[in-house]
């Protein structure tokens, strides 16, 4: 499963709330075999890469 959402603010740096959720629905899927590939933030102009970032 890959996730991506925006943030209105503009700027792609994930949030300490976005990074907790994303841990959470990670080891929630695990529990029914569903790998989370990647989560993307898009800001303007920028998108980030949980994968990238070695945040996953």
């Amino acid at each position: 499963m890959i996730f991506a959402h925006n943030h209105p603010s503009g700027v792609a740096e994930p949030s300490h709330a976005d990074e907790t959720l994303t841990q959470a629905l990670k080891e929630a899927l695990a529990l029914i075999d569903v790998r989370v590939l990647d989560h993307f933030v898009v800001g303007r102009g920028a998108t980030l890469s949980f994968a990238e970032r070695g945040l996953l």
